[in-house]
């Protein structure tokens, strides 16, 4: 990825109202104005569109609906510290790809994008259907040097933080059904999964992976999924910008990470539960291994575990298990 494509970007991204000289690109570069012509050529081949005018410069009118590193990273110009990013096009998993780095050496923060996967994993084994349909998997890998008890909350604190970027930057009402689901109106449109390695009683690699449904279409999944499945696009009735979307995202997830390490996060853990909590009053099934429990959930203790009461009036805790939402039913007290 040439640094020049992203200062370039970035100078036209901040710029968006109005044109900017070919030579005060120049200028801030350290090149000529024919290299700079030269790179929008290239840019063009590759989705951008700019409009030129006569000396007033240059405007950026459209950008590719495809993933683009180089625009990705100009969107991340203004955080002082930018992960280490790898874009890719199709990959197996981002969580794999996420250990072969580790393995590579790569630093962290790391942050793994890709259009498409061919081997997508979920909870417990499953399989994510992963199309190429302007949809977004990507993988967050962290050194975090915590204790491993510390990551009771961390999938639903990152899911919170997703949901909160999400209403904002698509102006919608998402839901998270614990612990790793994103609701659109009842209607699957993300997922999570957080990995970690642990050296004696200290987390080594902490893996969040995140699989979002953007611009695909429920009707393009397999049979077993596209009834109870949906994407930001459906939901708003608009195309989301991937790339644009993609850069939100991870400055609010390396955000909600730093907050997390720091352990000042409760608060806003308590704020944002209250809001996106889908579960609470409705009754629900969870499934551990071939034992099921129905009842009401009534939320969530400090470490995380789904609180659920019983039609006994007993309650049960659960950290680990598969949920089904039930009809509708009043407000748990």
């Amino acid at each position: 990825m040439a640094q020049t494509e992203i200062s370039i970007l970035r100078e036209l991204l901040g710029r968006e109202s109005g044109p900017v000289s070919g030579a005060r690109i120049a200028q801030q570069l350290g090149i000529s104005r024919v290299a700079v012509w030269l790179q929008l050529q290239k840019l063009t081949k590759q989705g951008f569109v700019f409009a030129a005018a006569r000396s007033l410069g240059y405007r950026l009118v459209k950008t590719p609906a495809q993933l683009h590193p180089a625009l990705v990273h100009a969107y991340l110009s203004g955080r002082p510290r930018p992960p280490h990013l790898v874009c890719l096009d199709t990959v197996d998993s981002t969580n794999s790809e996420a250990e072969r780095q580790l393995a590579a050496g790569s630093p962290v923060p790391l942050v793994i994008l890709a259009r498409q996967q061919t081997e997508g994993r979920g909870r417990q084994g499953r399989t994510w259907h992963s199309p190429a349909a302007g949809n977004l998997y990507c993988t967050f890998v962290f050194r975090p040097k915590l204790e491993p008890a510390r990551l009771q909350d961390f999938t639903l604190w990152m899911g919170l933080n997703v949901c909160e970027l999400v209403s904002n930057f698509c102006k919608i009402d998402p839901g998270l059904k614990w612990p790793n689901d994103l609701l659109l109106s009842g209607r699957k449109a993300g997922g999570m999964l957080t990995e970690a390695r642990v050296d004696a009683d200290q987390i080594r690699d902490l893996v969040f992976g995140l699989g979002l449904n953007l611009n695909g279409r429920a009707a393009d999944l397999p049979r077993e999924v596209s009834a109870t499945a949906t994407s930001l696009a459906e939901a708003t009735g608009a195309p989301v910008d991937l790339n644009r979307f993609a850069a939100a995202l991870i400055g609010r997830v390396l955000g909600a990470y730093a907050s997390f390490v720091e352990g000042d996060y409760r608060d806003k853990f308590a704020e944002l539960w209250k809001r996106y909590d889908v579960l609470r009053g409705r009754p629900v099934s969870v499934v551990q291994g071939t034992r099921t429990v129905t009842g009401t959930a009534t939320g969530i203790d400090d470490e995380g575990s789904l609180i659920v009461r019983l039609s006994s009036g007993r309650t049960e805790r659960f950290r680990a298990g598969e949920v089904t939402l039930g009809k509708q039913a009043a407000p748990a007290a």
